[in-house]
């Protein structure tokens, strides 16, 4: 995979330092699990270079604005669960909120784009939680876009979902239609304008797509695409650390979820507590976790008072789509992230001369679920379980059912079976029923109803 093998210097030692490259960590690496392979792999290569897992999530979250962007873009966002286990955490971990936001006004938009959160998204995850540079973690992405990378199946699914509209877009059929015709599974696709945005917002540095002469290029694109970004909706998209949603496990387990008003969160604590009690009740803690969603939606309650009462089955329209990935590394550090664009494609249009593909904006159609979870153990600082969700409304389930599974699982060694999620739901999971320290009691999947990788090393 062109870009993979490349990453060096990565904590400033340029050639000269083992640290940094592939190859530098030797026995147990951690792990990795994604909805895309490609990413997968660029996370693992991250680890195997001393990186820990906050580098190896923005490492697979940069390259997924390579391969599945779909899915995954600078112009869109999300949310990550992220814990501690190198010594720094509390049994307890953060949430790191990117969600996208809609603009101050959309006047002139005929197709509203949200404001772009990921990039401000992964330079905070990167300067709370990480070790490695943040602009040399992008330079395997943005030789990825440059030199090329195979089409996955994941990418070629999601672009005969939508192909005709997407193709009207002159930026888009230049990156998805070579030649005029939808790119084949496997076919190397080449993307020289988001390799030209990668590299200034490595040289740059990220507040230049906010406040800088990048920002100012970038609204003049938007506008040419048909949405509206002011100046002022890039300076106050601002990324936070959030507490999670927290529910009380067995044995001092911490279960936690993304926080509102990432309501994916909501809707897999509300499915969990079902699941807790009935591992085998599916449907009802789909339809629970689905309800609480929709009670958020409709009132604003808080998420204790949801999950406390008994909120209506109810509904929820069309879901847009998402991608999730977990990553464990060889300290005990953990995180997990769903990231989205609003929908397949975002807007379908392309800011022209950025190679950023617009997400839509959350006023225009209904948000994502975003699910992501976790279970770590107040005592020790251990870490039990992390999983991803997507998959529409499925995505809360899948994940608060690898979550109830892994608390059940009395096992020596974590015994994973995502494959039981209910349609559409799907999930990356890596759980120890030990400790990262304890590399033989650790498993990791993700679905093999979808497309995705899960590697690492015992």
């Amino acid at each position: 995979m062109s870009g993979c093998s490349t990453v060096s210097g990565l904590w400033g030692g340029g050639d000269q330092a083992a640290e940094g490259k592939p190859g530098f960590v030797t026995g147990f690496l951690g792990a990795v699990a994604a909805d895309e392979p490609q990413a997968a792999v660029v996370g693992r290569q991250m680890l195997a270079a001393g990186g820990n897992a906050a580098d190896a999530a923005v490492a697979m979250t940069s390259a997924l604005w390579v391969t599945l962007p779909s899915r995954a873009g600078i112009g869109g966002g999300g949310a990550c669960l992220v814990h501690r286990g190198d010594g720094g955490g509390k049994g307890v971990p953060d949430a790191v909120m990117f969600l996208p936001q809609a603009p101050g006004s959309t006047a002139g938009a005929d197709r509203p784009a949200a404001v772009p959160m990921m990039a401000r998204g992964m330079f905070l995850l990167n300067a709370r939680f990480g070790r490695a540079r943040f602009e040399s973690i992008l330079t395997t992405a943005e030789q990825m876009a440059r030199e090329g990378t195979p089409a996955s199946r994941a990418l070629v699914r999601d672009l005969a979902v939508v192909a005709g509209p997407l193709a009207a877009d002159p930026g888009a059929r230049s990156v998805f239609f070579p030649g005029g015709r939808l790119i084949a599974e496997g076919a190397t696709m080449v993307q020289p304008e988001l390799a030209g945005m990668l590299g200034q917002l490595r040289r740059a540095g990220v507040g230049d797509l906010y406040s800088g002469a990048l920002a100012a290029q970038f609204v003049a694109a938007v506008a040419q695409a048909g949405g509206a970004i002011s100046p002022a909706d890039l300076r106050a998209a601002l990324p936070k650390v959030m507490t999670p949603l927290l529910l009380d496990g067995p044995n001092e387990a911490a279960v936690s979820f993304l926080p509102l008003p990432a309501d994916g969160g909501l809707a897999a604590a509300a499915a969990y507590r079902v699941l807790a009690a009935d591992p085998a009740a599916l449907d009802a803690a789909k339809a629970r976790g689905i309800a609480a969603a929709a009670e958020y939606r409709r009132t604003g309650a808080m998420a204790e008072a949801i999950l406390n009462g008994n909120p209506p089955t109810a509904t929820l329209p069309a879901l847009p789509a998402s991608t999730s990935f977990a990553v464990l590394d060889r300290e005990g550090n953990a995180v997990s992230c769903a990231l989205t664009m609003g929908n397949l494609f975002g807007t379908g249009r392309m800011a022209p001369g950025t190679g950023i593909l617009l997400a839509a904006s959350p006023t225009a159609l209904p948000p994502p679920l975003l699910a992501a979870g976790m279970v770590t153990y107040r005592r020790n600082n251990a870490m039990r379980v992390v999983a991803g969700g997507a998959g529409q409304d499925g995505a809360p389930v899948a994940v608060a059912r690898a979550l109830a599974a892994a608390l059940a699982d009395k096992g020596k060694v974590a015994r994973l079976d995502p494959a039981g999620a209910p349609e559409p739901g799907r999930a990356n999971v890596i759980a120890c029923n030990g400790s990262a320290a304890a590399p033989e009691t650790c498993a990791w999947t993700t679905d093999p109803r979808g497309f995705g990788l899960a590697t690492g090393s015992n």
